[in-house]
């Protein structure tokens, strides 16, 4: 099989438990690029954030952002956006202010979190670690539904960290009954991002796909988390982190090695090294287009 396009995951995947960018990836994603495959990246990041890490690595493309509700290029108006409607963001916000949690609108330009203080000290300390850009604007306030009222947002996503693993399944449940507006996405046993219903990052990913002309048997997906498992499984080929969960992992066409023992660039290296770049399989007529 030959294939066009290379998505990314960028947190456990391409960054390193340091929360930097090694220089085997950036030759790595330079290699493939070189060879005529699209390179992106797919992430519950921010757009900001996002465009941050894929102008390190040199990336050009659209990158698939806020779980799949925010598709842009860097210097480009969004391709697709879809978001949380204003009332139904409000009515979240109540239900969740009821758990010890921390809640974080996340918009593609700035985001609006709550003060709340949670007891588990190395979970408060990595809530906000998400490498967003010096100039997208982080406000806290002290009652974010109070907020709300005056201030009205319409996010691409909301995240929200748990200091209770039961209180994130018991939130989940409730919002998945109770809004069809939106949907909860669990990222990992404390944390879970909610998009707007049908948004996703596979959903995103696809959307892509056919404004590029690429179809999912000729992607390659390479990620670490529970919501990057249906990608994975979609994929012509799907690619797991050795740090990802057992579950992600079993779904996995191919494991690589770990974020912090290069797993990102010796992949790439190993299968793409195999591929003809794209121009010369065209010029042979073995790529139609």
């Amino acid at each position: 099989m030959i294939y066009r396009l290379l998505a990314l995951n960028i947190d456990g995947t391409l960054l390193q438990s340091n929360g930097k960018l090694h220089k085997s990836v950036k030759e790595a994603v330079q290699y493939v690029q070189q060879k005529g495959i699209y390179v992106t990246l797919v992430t519950s990041r921010s757009f900001p954030s996002a465009k941050k890490v894929a102008k390190a690595l040199k990336i050009k493309a659209l990158l698939v952002t806020h779980s799949g509700s925010y598709i842009s290029g860097l210097t480009d108006k969004p391709l697709y956006v879809k978001r949380i409607p204003e009332d139904i963001t409000y009515e979240i916000v109540r239900f969740l202010e009821s758990f010890p949690s921390q809640i974080r609108l996340v918009h593609e330009s700035f985001s609006l979190a709550n003060k709340a203080k949670l007891n588990h000290n190395m979970l408060a300390k990595t809530i906000f670690t998400s490498g967003d850009p010096v100039f997208y604007s982080q406000q806290f306030v002290e009652s974010l539904s109070d907020t709300l009222i005056e201030q009205k947002v319409s996010p691409p996503k909301m995240e929200v960290h748990f200091e209770r693993e039961n209180d994130l399944k018991d939130a989940m449940e409730a919002i998945s009954q109770t809004f069809t507006e939106a949907e909860p996405l669990q990222v990992n046993s404390s944390r879970m991002d909610i998009v707007p219903a049908g948004a996703s990052k596979l959903n995103g990913l696809i959307y892509l796909g056919e404004h590029l002309g690429i179809p999912r048997k000729e992607m390659v997906v390479i990620g670490d988390g529970i919501d990057d498992l249906e990608m994975i499984k979609a994929a012509g080929l799907g690619v797991a982190m050795w740090n990802a969960p057992a579950e992600v992992k079993k779904e996995a066409d191919w494991v690589t090695r770990s974020n912090n023992e290069h797993g990102v660039a010796y992949m790439v290296k190993e299968h793409f090294r195999k591929q003809h770049p794209i121009e010369f399989l065209r010029k042979m007529n073995i790529i139609k287009k």
